[in-house]
């Protein structure tokens, strides 16, 4: 699986940005599909997931502000991201896992840097 990340940049607190994450390869396998964010120095946290039958999953400093959705049939993943705060800052990372066998595999997109000033 092949995970390629778009829609990051700078913007002042209070607007929106949306990400996009696309998937290629064997994808027909993909169990959930998530976005995590890092920032230095502290450990990767998990933003959104949404799984094949499209349940979610938010952190709770995102609920009500973020949304995370999927296109199927163009195998891409989306977050959008309103009412963006200063502390959103961070490098976004696209997830994909899926089971093989009795493991389950987590994919990683390159990450795409998101920067909210005040």
């Amino acid at each position: 699986v092949q995970l390629q990340a778009s829609g990051g940049g700078l913007v002042q607190a209070g607007g929106s940005l949306r990400l996009s994450c696309a998937a290629s390869g064997s994808i027909f396998s993909i169990n959930a599909m998530g976005w995590y964010r890092q920032v230095p120095g502290k450990q990767r946290e998990l933003v959104a997931a949404i799984t094949s039958g499209g349940s979610t999953n938010y952190a709770d400093s995102v609920k009500g502000r973020f949304t995370i959705s999927r296109e199927n049939a163009k195998n891409t993943v989306y977050l959008q991201m309103n009412s963006l705060k200063p502390e959103d800052t961070a490098v976004y990372y696209c997830n994909a896992g899926r089971y093989s066998g009795t493991s389950y595999v987590d994919y990683w997109g390159q990450g795409t840097q998101v920067t909210v000033s005040s």
